[in-house]
């Protein structure tokens, strides 16, 4: 497949917000591929480059290269060359990446420099996501979208399916099975705004502690132990507190679905940047396990005995994790009938933050495991901090949003006055707030280097997050985690700004 045929549907993707012409794009270019191009195709669609970061910085991108006169690049010739690049390192890497780039972008017309641009930059953000991939990949092959999922669920892999399905057609979804040793994509929790709101949408429900770890999933078969993260990572070398406690359980063929945490002297968990060190450490691991010890805690478990329990109903899942795993290696959990003991459901949550977790998840009692979506029978709930930051600067937008000031850099007041920048964030930007976020910020401008405006620290915007970890990439050593935009606060000055001091005093397990 050429180049230029995926960069173009990338396009009319991105212009349409009609999920039956997204599927119906995609199904067309599906249709066209052959089943070598998928594992290439799906992850360029999402933006997302199968090499992983490739090093290359904005110095290398920015340097213009007068584009082909007619389209010759396929998609394979693409990701060898990339690959190529990925393999760069040593003396003059950089210079031997710039002239690879450089060879690259030259080969490219000036659309398929567009789209290589944003891909290579992470910018590619076209709203091809997996769930429509999965519609358009039946659509093209005649298969039903249900049993598409499931195979994807279980092969852990959107792509493996697709190139199956291409090559063989919808008779392949049937080798697609629960097999212990082979990790699935987990199931995931939308969100709600309240206790009261999930237990109203759910009605029968356990309320369970939401812990702030690292999702993991144990398999198990007989004396072998293998442990996986949420996105199908082999962890099992360094987490020897996790492969003991799956030998310590009386069956010997399961699947377990929970998380590892550390905790400190008191029982309370460590921050999150702790536990994620801690799994992703791979040198000494005898050492930072006797540092930072984790336990794992489950919640579910996917296979037991042979007997595959997807489709059983939570409350039968978690009658055979009772069975499987003791109490103290559980998930603490209460079980409410619905609305009428929503009070009991506040309690815990009370409760659970009074231990130091960051929440619950409330699942309905009669659901299946819909492994690899974000299922609406499971619903996270927790509290939501918000700051009034004040933008420092904005960086110029890629793909849908080129002309448009994106990326925001945001600031919390120093006591001098000054502002300490703790990150940046595109999300949560409507194109009406884009529009008027780019107009008004340039009115602001100091500087502008082609990729950055710097501004005036004068507009003020309400940010939500979800906690802080600590980052020697920033000044007051701290970073939000999943920072996103709610409003813009015109109302306020920027001295009316959050404080670092405030935010910290905020959170103190990100200062012990």
């Amino acid at each position: 497949m050429l180049l230029t045929r995926l960069a173009h549907v990338s396009r009319e993707v991105a212009a349409t917000a009609a999920r039956s012409r997204k599927t119906a794009l995609l199904a067309e270019l599906f249709r066209d591929a052959e089943a070598d191009d998928v594992p290439i195709v799906i992850p360029y669609l999402a933006g997302r480059l199968p090499q992983g970061r490739l090093g290359i910085g904005w110095k290398v991108l920015s340097r213009k290269v007068p584009p082909a006169a007619e389209a010759s690049l396929t998609v394979r010739e693409v990701d060898a060359r990339l690959t190529e690049l990925g393999k760069v390192s040593g003396p003059g890497s950089q210079a031997e990446r710039a002239r690879l780039v450089g060879e690259l972008m030259g080969a490219a017309t000036e659309d398929e420099q567009h789209f290589l641009f944003g891909l290579i930059t992470g910018e590619v953000r076209q709203g091809a996501l997996d769930a429509v991939a999965v519609e358009g990949l039946a659509a093209a092959t005649g298969a039903d979208a249900a049993d598409v999922r499931r195979a994807v669920m279980l092969a852990g892999s959107l792509q493996t399916v697709a190139q199956a399905l291409l090559a063989d057609g919808p008779a392949a979804l049937d080798r697609f099975r629960l097999t212990v040793g082979r990790p699935v994509l987990p199931m995931l929790a939308q969100t709600a705004s309240s206790v009261a709101e999930a237990v109203g949408k759910l009605g029968a429900c356990a309320v369970e502690e939401k812990l702030d770890g690292i999702r993991v999933q144990v398999h198990r078969d007989g004396d072998t132990v293998r442990v996986h993260t949420r996105t199908l990572d082999d962890i099992t070398d360094r987490l020897p507190e996790a492969i003991a406690a799956a030998l310590e359980l009386t069956g010997d063929r399961f699947v377990l679905d929970g998380e590892v945490i550390s905790f400190d002297a008191d029982g309370r968990p460590r921050s999150f940047q702790e536990t994620a060190g801690r799994v992703g450490s791979r040198v000494d691991v005898a050492r930072a396990a006797e540092e930072v010890p984790v336990s794992p805690v489950f919640f579910d478990v996917l296979a037991v005995d042979g007997r595959d329990l997807l489709d059983l109903p939570f409350a039968q899942r978690h009658a055979e994790l009772a069975r499987l795993v003791p109490e103290p290696m559980r998930v603490r959990r209460t079980v409410v009938s619905g609305p009428q003991d929503v009070t009991g459901a506040e309690e815990f949550l009370a409760e659970t933050l009074g231990r130091g977790h960051e929440g619950v998840v409330v699942k309905a009692l009669d659901a299946p495991y819909s492994a690899g979506r974000r299922g609406a029978s499971w619903l996270k709930v927790k509290p939501v901090h918000t700051l009034d930051l004040v933008v420092l600067a904005a960086e110029w937008g890629h793909g849908r949003r080129t002309g448009k000031l994106s990326n925001l850099h945001l600031g919390a007041r120093n006591p001098d006055g000054t502002f300490a920048m703790l990150g940046k964030t595109f999300k949560g930007l409507t194109d009406a707030m884009l529009t008027w976020q780019t107009e008004r910020l340039q009115g602001l401008a100091v500087q502008d280097d082609g990729r950055v405006v710097t501004v005036r620290p004068e507009l003020v915007v309400e940010i939500a997050y979800d906690g802080l970890q600590r980052s020697s990439r920033y000044p007051a050593g701290v970073t939000l985690r999943f920072a996103r935009v709610v409003r813009y606060r015109e109302d306020k000055r920027p001295q009316d700004a959050d404080t670092v001091e405030t935010l910290l005093a905020a959170h103190p397990e990100v200062r012990s």
